[in-house]
Order: C-alpha cells, then sequence, then structure tokens
C-alpha cells in the first residue's frame, strides 16, 4: 500500500476531537506490521478521548542527529459524510465537509516514511514517531505526553497548509478567555423592565471589541457564544468564548485586557455583573535560520527539490508544545490547502513528496 491509498483510507474515518480510536488503530496496526513496538500511553483518560498518544521508534543504525516526527490523529469536526475522491491528481471529499488532510497526510508521511527505512534497511540515527489526539481543541494529547520519552531533542510536525518548502519560523503565544455575564432574568413580555440582559450585555462588548487581524503578529476572536433559556425570557445568564494571539508577549496582554475592560464596561451599562476566566492557551517560539531544525529542514527540501521559504504562522500545533518542553520542533508546510473548509484538498504528488523530504530529513540528520 503506497501513501495515498493509505491515506484515502484514513481519511474515510471521521476522527473529530476526542474519537480518534479508528485511526489509533489503523495506524497501530501498519506500525506492528513492520515490526515496531506502538505504546498508547493513558492520555485519553486524562483528556477525555478514546485514544491516547501512540509512541514508537526506530533504533539508531547509524551516527548523526536522532529526529522525532509528530502528526495528531484527530480533524475539526466534519457536518457531513467523508468521501475522499481523486480528481486530477487531487484529493478532495465529496461529501460536501472537510476532507482531513490536517493532519492526517502527515500520519501517512511518518508511516510511509517507517515503511520504507524497515523494509529498505534505510540507515538512520534514530527516529520516533509521536501520533496525538485532541489537537485541534487546544494540543491536548501533546500537552499530556510524556516528552522524557524522547531520546531525539530535534524533531519535526507537518501541520501547516502551504506549499512544500515553506518552513515555520515561529508561532504564536495564546490566551483563552470565558467571559460569563449574569443579569436579571423577567419576562420579556410582562415584564421587561425588570430584567438586566446578559445577551444584550455581551452584545454591547463584542461591538467593542477589536477582533480580526489587529496587525501583522496579532489576532483576536470571539467564537463562541452561549445564553438564554427562551425567546420570551430575558436572559440572566451569557457566556463568550474568546481568544488572542501574538507573537508578541506584551501586545497580546495589550489585547486581552481590552477585551476584558469591554466586557466590564458593557456589563456597567446594563446592570450585569461579569466574571473573566483568562488562562493561557499555549506559548509561542521562534527559530533563527541558523538552527539546527532549520538548517536540516532546508537541506532535505533542496535534496529534494523544493526551494525553502520562510513565514511565521498565525495558527498554534503541537510544536508549542514541544518548544516550550525545551525540544526543538520546526513546523513545515506540507502542501495540504483550504483546511478547516469543505474546499479542502492536498495533490497526491505532494503526499509523496513528504515522504521523500522525510526522507532527506533522515539522511541530512544522518550526516550532521
Amino acid at each position: 500500500m503506497g501513501a495515498l491509498d493509505l491515506f484515502l483510507d484514513l481519511a474515510a474515518l471521521p476522527t473529530p476531537p476526542g474519537e480518534e480510536r479508528a485511526v489509533a488503530d489503523r495506524i497501530t496496526a501498519e506500525l506492528r506490521a513492520l515490526g515496531l513496538e506502538v505504546d498508547e500511553d493513558d492520555a485519553g483518560a486524562e483528556i477525555g478521548s478514546n485514544a491516547g498518544n501512540l509512541y514508537t521508534r526506530l533504533e539508531p543504525t547509524a551516527e548523526g542527529t536522532p529526529l522525532f516526527l509528530c502528526s495528531h490523529m484527530d480533524t475539526v469536526p466534519p457536518t457531513g459524510p467523508i468521501e475522499p475522491v481523486v480528481e486530477d491528481g487531487v484529493v478532495r471529499n465529496a461529501g460536501g465537509t472537510i476532507l482531513g488532510a490536517d493532519n492526517k497526510s502527515a500520519v501517512v508521511a511518518m508511516v510511509e516514511t517507517a515503511r520504507r527505512v524497515v523494509e529498505r534497511r534505510i540507515p538512520q540515527a534514530g527516529l520516533e514517531l509521536l501520533f496525538t489526539p485532541k489537537e485541534e481543541v487546544g494540543l491536548r494529547g501533546a500537552q499530556a505526553f510524556d516528552c522524557s520519552r524522547f531520546a531525539a531533542r530535534v524533531g519535526y510536525v507537518y501541520d501547516q497548509a502551504g506549499p512544500i518548502g515553506e518552513l515555520i519560523l515561529g508561532a504564536p503565544h495564546s490566551m483563552i478567555m470565558e467571559i460569563t455575564f449574569v443579569g436579571q432574568s423577567a419576562h420579556a413580555g410582562m415584564a421587561p423592565e425588570e430584567g438586566r440582559s446578559a445577551i444584550a450585555a455581551a452584545g454591547r462588548a463584542i461591538a467593542d471589541m477589536r477582533l480580526g487581524r489587529l496587525d501583522d503578529e496579532t489576532s483576536a476572536n470571539v467564537g463562541v457564544i452561549h445564553g438564554g433559556v427562551a425567546r420570551n425570557i430575558v436572559p440572566d445568564r451569557c457566556v463568550l468564548n474568546c481568544e488572542a494571539r501574538s507573537h508578541d508577549e506584551t501586545k497580546l496582554a495589550d489585547v486581552v485586557q481590552e477585551m476584558v475592560d469591554a466586557c466590564s464596561f458593557a456589563a456597567s451599562l446594563a446592570g450585569c455583573e461579569v466574571e473573566a476566566d483568562v488562562t493561557r492557551g499555549f506559548h509561542g517560539y521562534r527559530f533563527a535560520r541558523t538552527d539546527e531544525p532549520v538548517r536540516l529542514a532546508e537541506a532535505a527540501l533542496r535534496r529534494t527539490g523544493h526551494e525553502p521559504a520562510y513565514a511565521l504562522s498565525g495558527g498554534g500545533a503541537d510544536a508549542n508544545v514541544f518548544n516550550t518542553r525545551g525540544l526543538a520542533c520546526l513546523n513545515l508546510a506540507n502542501g495540504m490547502a483550504e483546511i478547516h473548509t469543505p474546499q479542502e484538498h492536498i495533490a497526491v504528488a505532494d503526499l509523496d513528496a513528504m515522504v521523500d523530504v522525510t526522507l532527506a530529513l533522515l539522511e541530512e540528520a544522518r550526516a550532521a
């Protein structure tokens, strides 16, 4: 079975966060068929998933720099059937929802690389593979993984929508806010003046916030609103789920304070109270082009005919967790496009190309 066939099989399995079991079992079967030991930790029970982190390692057969690779098994929740089809050399979903190339295309690159290394006895300086659950809802699997298990100190994730050759030198810091407005319920027709609408206060707050892309390294968003119980009751409770991201921690702190202040002001005008729960989403990171993961990736990309390009990301990935824990983990674009949408797709050639890039990484690491 090649990269395309495995991808079509995996993509057809719906795996929203917390429901990764089917893909975890398939990955385990593929790797064990190669004679590899696969260990599943108990993170699933800890984070609310039916699968834990899967870890396996290929012992070194040469000198050099050991590497680890990571991909996540979950996707954003599909809103319809997943029916992968190949049209003109491109894999799309005929079912009207996501394809799941994010991040099953990376799963395929890792499994196929392991297959070739084992079957062709390709020399390598040590390779560890990690497959995580619940990445899409806060990097939960990676957060729960015991990183002391890694022998390698240098690693890669393939979790950036973009052309092969793009290296992500930095990712933002993130803060998460759950803001609760508390008002007073009342009958909306008989005694509306006795009520204090938590939804009205929340709406005023949102209108006052700066949202979207605030500058080239900062963004803010209100993603979910919960409030009210019936159309004829003045709502006494409304909850906003918000986030802010920035490559600059000072800017991030300022934006978070702005959002909380907007909520406090709007609540005061509506006679409501407000409670703000602000927590860290993830820490950002930044690489220099002289750092080892970047140098190895540049050489591997050129070896496989791809010209390196450099970018900063507005998104988080498991790489954020590993870098925070002292590992050097670089995110590489892998050709997937329009992720998290019904138009999501990936070229068949890019599925194969990322296997070649990974093998070239092992070769460069062996020479390091």
